[in-house]
């Protein structure tokens, strides 16, 4: 048997390591900015922004480098949601969960557990769905996930169709998250994290066999790779990547409810995915930050602001390959990340 070729490195791109470190820079200042043009609002938008970017990367991972077209991964950014709420209402009741597992309010608990929880669910739902493919997957998936959202709306002891309050924002070693500046910046720091992860894993051995996957799944497997286990765990870490998404997301807004287990919000990360730029490391952020910028801006104009941003979309799917990365790369003469 050839022995494995090692993943070639590919040069640095001064321009983009530039760029990398000015967006950070102006992610870092953005909330100074916002104060001082009297925009306050802007810092919880952002907030919004990065949180969804968690949950569009990790999509990313399965619909873009894998080629597996998941209409269900909100049933994970769900499931992290509720594991805060539930985890949060039985420490306000004081009542221990199944009478023994007790409530918290630590981010440095519930986050971790949301993680673990959500990938041992995307192991279950995994190891079932990625034994079929194409529509029957896309179908799978979409199957399992109206099943949890179902399920949550089925459990009136946490609010059913209503949701469940988290009426306070969980602890995070001493910094004061009930204020949204320091809130941005938590959020801000698990964002950097999870796209380092992402960049780090989609460029070792284990991205390059699943582009492989993506290509051509029946060569990959004629060369010897074991193509199920590949899928099974970036599908893992997929919903690891939503769950901690998920987590964020209840803590900010301090609500959860069934309609983020809904498949509209897969399909809303899925546009995130292809809008920013499918299979590149930045698409996901940049098309969370266009799509919730449109729908905001065009639902302040029109209450039938859904019917100009839908050919918008079409537009950039149809004339801009690579979505929004891809045509900035062609606006600065390179290529996608």
């Amino acid at each position: 048997m050839a022995k494995p070729v090692a993943p070639r490195k590919e040069a640095r791109d001064p321009l983009r390591m530039v760029t990398l470190v000015a967006v950070l820079v102006l992610l870092a200042a953005l909330p100074f900015g916002a104060q001082l043009f009297e925009l306050g609002a802007l810092t919880s938008f952002a907030t919004r922004i990065v949180i969804l970017a968690i949950a569009a990367a990790s999509l990313n991972l399965i619909l873009g480098y894998g080629g597996l077209v998941s209409f269900g991964h909100a049933a994970f950014y769900g499931v992290g949601g509720y594991v805060v709420g539930i985890l949060y209402a039985h420490a306000r009741w004081n009542a221990p969960i199944w009478g023994f597992i007790p409530g918290v309010t630590d981010m440095a608990i519930t986050l971790p557990l949301a993680i673990v929880i959500c990938g041992l669910l995307a192991l279950v739902l995994g190891a079932i769905s990625l034994r079929t493919s194409g529509v029957q997957f896309i179908m799978i998936t979409l199957a399992f996930a109206q099943m949890i959202f179902f399920l949550f709306v089925s459990l009136k002891a946490y609010g059913g169709d209503d949701g469940l309050s988290v009426r306070r924002r969980n602890d995070f070693f001493g910094f004061d998250v009930r204020d949204d500046l320091s809130f941005y910046y938590i959020a801000l720091g698990f964002a950097v994290l999870w796209f380092w992860f992402m960049a780090r894993l989609v460029n070792s051995r284990f991205g390059l066999v699943l582009r492989g996957i993506r290509q051509s799944e029946r060569r990959m497997a004629t060369i010897g790779v074991s193509t199920y286990r590949y899928k099974l765990a970036a599908y893992v870490i997929a919903g690891m990547g939503a769950g901690l998404s998920g987590a964020l997301m209840a803590n900010y807004a301090k609500f959860v409810s069934p309609d983020m287990l809904n498949w509209m919000q897969s399909g809303e990360l899925m546009i995130m995915v292809i809008l920013g730029g499918v299979g590149t490391l930045t698409g996901p952020a940049i098309g969370a930050a266009v799509l919730l910028t449109l729908e905001s801006v065009l639902a302040a104009w029109t209450e039938h602001w859904a019917v100009i941003l839908g050919p918008l979309l079409v537009l950039v799917v149809l004339f801009w390959r690579g979505g929004l990365n891809g045509l900035i790369a062609l606006l600065r003469g390179g290529r996608r990340d």
